[in-house]
């Protein structure tokens, strides 16, 4: 799925509970029916990329995997 920008959309962005205290380098997502939308922390306003909710699942399993 291509970066996208979602201006007029009202999205319940999330950061990780493993961000800890430091929140200068952070991403965040959102839920979208499609997927999963991310961006940067820092720059919210810029484009978000999208992945579909099958890449979301995997990497969650892998990364739950490596712990």
């Amino acid at each position: 799925m291509p970066a996208i920008s979602r201006p007029g959309l009202n999205l319940a962005w999330f950061k990780s509970s493993h961000s800890g205290g430091n929140t200068t380098e952070c991403l965040e997502a959102a839920f979208v029916p499609a997927g999963v939308l991310i961006r940067d922390s820092k720059r919210p306003e810029h484009s978000h990329l999208a992945v579909s909710a099958k890449a979301w699942g995997d990497f969650l399993a892998d990364a739950r995997r490596t712990q």
